[in-house]
């Protein structure tokens, strides 16, 4: 009879959420940086470890890879490795990468696993700019963080898991592990002040000039603002910033300097020459295994094909798609068919697996260069609300189709459509030869002589627009900064 009733017995769901969440209630620890106590006690550092390994790969996946020069490699390493050895976690088996993305980041995950990308060396002015970043990274690692990111979010979803036992609602739970996911995002103001803090001991602990931290953040604001600049979006600078997962500012950086000025050095090194001798000659924007833009045209020397945008539209490249966005809000969106296709088709494959759901017009047959392909018309929506779209298939070969996606607001499709066509007609296979001819852009580190302008150096750089800008904020140049002979500056070549 007792074994019925406590076969009986149902949980009162408040005590499931107890249940689940006692295992981490006492998870704080005091931090090794701060002498603070911090919610990092779910992770030992063998679990941190794991985590980080379970990480790399993916991270490496989703930045390009790491950049394949062992110089910059070994460089980097050494000065990670002397500015961990200084801090309050010595003993960890950190990695340093450089990974090969264009853009401008760095991050930390759990285990001592730190990344910059050489977007980021490239807009570094010398060896102490690079070293306040990774300082600042270790830093997180230092005073656990990372880990704290990462037991609050298992704390998020044991609290998700226990609200949807409380309310019954599965949508509830997935609505809450949302909210989690968002503000797990970035690091807290004061995490990033500590970090600064903890940079700056080690900086100053390995003869760093402090106020490169400053100097570094400065450059980085003026990059997003260029970004915003080119992207035509002058007011949106925080959409193309370090600072949405990193929220730091110049005064909080410096408060961070006076603080520590216990950790100052009479004489600071820069090491700008050695820095310039390293990244002479290092790859700059889009790597050739992803394609190149080159002014209106992208071109993918291993794939081995090109086209052309119309004038008026600004190409931007990732791993996934090459989009282009010109005038009132219009947009071009290519990219690859995911899976395989499930038919030879062309009008069938547009119909029925790449655009299933939607209520297609005008679907006929085309013929571009050679390749058989397909055209639908249809009213689509977006995060920006309804668009009138052309869509486009071209089936390169049994395995592959490229798509075309031409979006502009609605009752503007006939203004655009013939410019949208002569895109389509220049999608065109390109010969070894053009392919072997194709090279990225470099750095090139050059000692400016007398009569050398920003101008002057600005105008070998192989862009269409906004050289002067580009030059200055390459190099860390305020707009009426005069260059001295004998001054080494970097520009950008082919």
């Amino acid at each position: 009879m007792t074994r019925a009733i406590r076969a009986n017995r149902r949980w009162h769901p408040i005590a499931i959420l107890a249940v689940l969440l006692l295992p981490l209630l006492g998870a704080c620890s005091t931090n090794p940086a701060t002498g603070q106590q911090s919610f990092t006690g779910c992770l030992s550092d063998a679990d941190e470890r794991r985590i980080g390994v379970e990480y790399h790969p993916q991270i490496l996946q989703e930045f390009g890879g790491e950049y394949n020069d062992p110089q910059i490699k070994a460089y980097v390493n050494e000065i990670g490795q002397r500015l961990a050895r200084q801090s309050e976690r010595p003993n960890l088996n950190y990695t340093f990468t450089v990974l090969d993305t264009p853009v401008v980041n760095a991050f930390a995950v759990p285990g001592g696993y730190i990344y910059i990308t050489r977007g980021l060396m490239a807009l570094a002015e010398n060896e102490a700019e690079v070293a306040g970043v990774l300082a600042h990274e270790v830093g997180h690692i230092a005073a656990r963080h990372t880990n704290e990111r990462y037991c609050r979010g298992m704390l998020a979803q044991l609290g998700a898991i226990g609200l949807g036992v409380l309310t019954g609602s599965g949508a509830v739970a997935e609505a809450a592990n949302m909210g989690a996911a968002i503000y797990l995002q970035g690091y807290s103001r004061d995490q990033e002040f500590q970090a600064d803090l903890l940079g700056v001991r080690y900086l100053g602990r390995n003869s760093y000039d402090p106020q490169s931290m400053s100097t570094f953040l400065a450059s980085m604001l003026d990059n997003s603002r260029l970004e915003a600049q080119l992207a035509g979006r002058p007011g949106a600078a925080d959409e193309f910033s370090i600072f949405q997962t990193h929220p730091r500012t110049a005064d909080r950086v410096q408060r961070a300097i006076q603080q520590a000025s216990g950790e100052q050095v009479a004489d600071p090194v820069l090491n700008a020459d050695i820095y310039l001798d390293r990244i002479d000659g290092m790859l700059y924007g889009d790597d050739p295994d992803e394609g190149f833009i080159r002014n209106n045209r992208f071109v993918h020397p291993a794939l081995k094909f090109e086209f052309t945008v119309p004038n008026g539209f600004r190409l931007f490249n990732s791993s996934t798609a090459v989009i282009a966005q010109g005038p009132n809000s219009s947009a071009i969106i290519f990219d690859r068919e995911p899976k395989q296709p499930q038919t030879s088709n062309m009008q069938r494959y547009i119909s029925e697996q790449w655009l299933s759901g939607l209520q297609l017009s005008n679907l006929n047959s085309i013929q571009v260069n050679g390749l058989e392909g397909a055209t639908a018309m249809a009213r689509v929506s977006t995060n920006n609300g309804a668009r009138d779209a052309m869509l486009v298939a071209l089936r390169w070969n049994q395995n592959t189709i490229y798509r075309f996606a031409f979006l502009v607001q609605p009752g503007q499709m006939d203004s655009m459509r013939g410019a949208f066509n002569n895109t389509v007609s220049s999608f065109r296979r390109i010969s070894d030869a053009e392919a072997a001819a194709l090279k990225p852009y470099r750095l090139e580190v050059v000692t400016v002589g007398s009569g050398m302008t920003a101008e002057s150096l600005a105008a070998q750089m192989p862009f269409p627009d906004y050289r002067v800008e580009r030059f200055r904020v390459l190099n860390g140049l305020p707009p009426n900064a005069q260059l001295s002979p004998g001054q080494r500056v970097k520009i950008v070549v082919e």
